[in-house]
């Protein structure tokens, strides 16, 4: 009979005291650790511009400033210049998460003025850092070109094997040295990858009524059958 795996969502770890700190990401860490003591340039808000590869752990940086600021989180494709005033009311401080080139201009531009005028707070995240944004209103190219601008790098081995065994705590699944040094070569150096693989393994090991181990790794990216291989192969 065929074990079928029911694909919950997780609820990962998202305090301060759960962050992995490493040279990719210390600055960023230290910026977040400063506030409220940002820099505020002319009349926009005190605000900082978090930026790098996707999975690099932006938005847990933005989850852990949310926390400790009680700031709104915001979808960017909710920004217009008509919603800004009601997605603003009773709030100074906003998580803006994710932002990509599609956002409407005159709504972000709207956005950091109002928020500026209410001596607000403002977290950014983004793949890029805003001065390479392709903005075409000059006022709001200006305004971002003076946002302080935070790079998260690309993890090393060491931190992402801390973070491989973060993510299989957070399911409350404890795994071996030998399956993480297994692991990692063999996949994308990448935040990104290392979730994808601890999903995969997490719902082959319930599928097939396993422990996750090396043999199990081995025949899942194999492209093999994990519920019928034995543990020794």
């Amino acid at each position: 009979m065929t074990q079928l795996a029911f694909d919950l969502p997780q609820r990962p770890a998202l305090g301060r005291e759960d962050f992995l700190v490493a040279d990719c990401n210390a600055e960023a860490v230290a910026w977040l650790d400063r506030w409220p003591d940002w820099p505020r340039a002319g009349r926009l808000p005190a605000a900082l511009a978090i930026h790098g590869p996707a999975g690099c752990g932006k938005t847990h940086l933005a989850s852990v400033w949310q926390a400790v600021s009680a700031a709104r989180r915001i979808e960017p494709r909710q920004v217009t210049a008509e919603t800004v005033p009601a997605l603003l009311e009773g709030a100074d401080a906003i998580v803006l998460d994710g932002l990509t080139a599609d956002i409407d201009e005159r709504g972000l531009f709207h956005l950091l003025n109002l928020l500026g005028e209410r001596d607000g707070h403002l977290l950014i995240t983004a793949a890029l850092p805003p001065a390479r944004w392709a903005i075409a209103l000059p006022d709001l190219k200006s305004r971002l070109a003076a946002l302080p601008a935070i790079g998260v790098g690309a993890p090393d081995e060491a931190l992402l094997a801390a973070v491989m065994v973060k993510l299989f705590a957070d399911r409350q699944l404890m795994v071996s040295q030998e399956l993480v040094q297994f692991l990692l070569p063999r996949i994308e150096r990448s935040f990104a990858a290392v979730q994808s693989i601890v999903d995969r393994l997490d719902k082959a090991a319930l599928i097939s009524r396993r422990n996750i181990t090396v043999p199990l790794a081995r025949a899942l990216l194999a492209g093999g059958n994990t519920e019928n291989d034995k543990e020794g192969n």
